[in-house]
């Protein structure tokens, strides 16, 4: 068919004027964001660490939040250290008020679902997800296979077989992620990494991490008993997401879920991955060949132990030697080590470090390391800054989603840090050692941890 010079000229403009009206994301391939564009953010559960979160995405002049996705409609924080509300209608009252000055006619989304957010809000560039510990994995996967960046609260996931395919879809999708364990982009946390791998204390055979935290909950002893009345405004089958159905109690909701197996990990669920971080980081611990856990306190297959006590056995990897990690909460921590000073309070959290050459303490989240005793650390000249600085846990995010380096805790490390930890849950909650076939993902000789492995989801909530 022939072409007039008029009509070519026209399907020209018109193809011109369409592609300028395509979405962003669509030019620059899935889930590109632009350098000069702001990125914008949804969040996913808005409880007190989603808000959090939120403070930080705030204060980010490139950051715009769009949408939140709660199955709560308002509920008190007060009783907690969190304080205020949470829930998405305060929440977005509060993104709303924000951004009233610059934007006066700005309107945040709020959803009850956040599969419902996910179908419906194209602009979304990112998410960021705070839920309980048990959504976690549902949230990160059906994001990112909906070609959005993705932060995770800590831990990534509710069990190893989660962490596995959390770390399978990132790699596939290529998407920019980030683990909220914020002690992790410290300056402490470098300098401990640079400081072991210059060998300050030689080749390090023990590392010790522990937490003062115990339960929140501290006279049940199993399930909590009745069904009080769901509060209105809760969509509580929504809340229960992947578990099986159970009454409202509220022993679970809003905080204190984690004391429960089948919503958090109890003590390790909620602070390794922050207090063995730097352990993990710095001695490349994975795939370990023994786990022993033990509970302080009762315990039984509803809910966690008020402590923990859990032994990872790494064997030697290129020339690190073997080393054994120990790990305590609950008001369990080891003994206080040579050389520390007896007018000073030990730290309630940290991760120390024995080795060949000497001792050094990091304390928790990240804190700044210490050799001891105090002279050996006056004496000690660091070694140059061999790890790039971070410029905050969601900043780091934020320039990765717009195409920057990956954010320091990206999935794939995250889901091994959390598979570390949930190695420890599951030896507690099979209530015996787990000789560990990483590659399997398999504990030896023990068909009846396979449950805890990879548990079982309610229809409609796989993938």
């Amino acid at each position: 068919m022939k072409t007039t010079r008029r009509q070519f000229m026209g399907k020209a403009a018109f193809t011109v004027s369409a592609f300028t009206i395509v979405p962003r994301h669509v030019l620059g391939g899935a889930g590109f964001v632009p350098p000069s564009e702001k990125v914008n953010v949804a969040l996913v559960g808005a409880g007190g660490q989603g808000r959090t979160n939120l403070q930080a995405l705030l204060r980010m002049p490139d950051v715009q939040v769009i949408a939140v996705a709660d199955p709560a409609e308002s509920f008190s924080l007060e009783d907690f250290y969190y304080k205020g509300q949470g829930g998405r209608m305060p929440t977005q009252a509060l993104i709303e008020k924000h951004y009233a000055d610059k934007t006066p006619n700005f309107r945040c989304a709020a959803y009850e679902d956040f599969r419902v957010m996910l179908a419906k809000e194209k602009a979304v560039d990112a998410i960021l997800c705070a839920t309980p510990d048990h959504l976690h994995a549902a949230v990160s996967i059906a994001s990112m296979k909906a070609k959005k960046h993705v932060y995770c609260e800590k831990p990534l996931t509710h069990n190893i077989w989660e962490a596995r395919e959390v770390a399978r879809v990132t790699k596939e999708t290529g998407v920019a992620t980030q683990m909220g364990n914020i002690g992790h982009s410290e300056e402490g946390m470098r300098q401990t990494c640079e400081w072991i791998w210059a060998g300050a204390i030689g080749p390090v055979r023990e590392v010790h991490a522990w937490v003062s935290a115990t339960r929140w909950n501290k006279s049940l002893t199993g399930r909590p008993p009745g069904s009080p009345p769901v509060p209105a405004g809760l969509n509580w089958d929504l809340w229960l997401g992947p578990r099986e159905p159970r009454p409202f109690h509220p022993a679970y909701f809003p905080v204190q879920w984690r004391d429960f197996w089948a919503f958090g990990g109890g003590g390790m669920g909620d602070f390794v991955c922050h207090d063995l971080d730097t352990a993990c980081w710095a001695l490349d611990l994975r795939n370990p060949i023994l786990v022993e856990a033990r509970p302080a306190g009762q315990m039984n297959d509803e809910i966690a132990p008020h402590g923990e006590l859990c032994y990872w056995q790494f064997g030697a990897q290129g020339e690190r030697p073997p080393v054994k990690a120990t790990w305590y909460d609950g008001g369990l921590r080891p003994p206080i080590p040579e050389g520390w000073p007896d007018d000073e309070n030990f730290p309630s959290r940290g991760c120390l470090f024995v080795g060949d050459k000497g001792t050094m303490i990091s304390p928790g989240l990240g804190g700044r390391p210490r050799l001891l005793p105090e002279s050996k650390h006056e004496a000690y000249q660091p070694p140059p800054k061999t790890i790039a600085r971070s410029k905050g846990h969601h900043r780091d995010w934020i320039d990765a989603c717009k195409g920057g380096p990956p954010a320091s805790s990206h999935f794939e490390y995250g889901a091994r840090l959390t598979e570390l930890l949930m190695l420890g849950v599951l030896s507690l909650r099979a209530g015996s050692r787990i000789h560990w076939d990483a590659t399997a993902m398999k504990a030896k000789g023990l068909p009846a941890a396979d449950a805890f492995i990879r548990e079982t989801y309610r229809s409609g909530w796989e993938w």
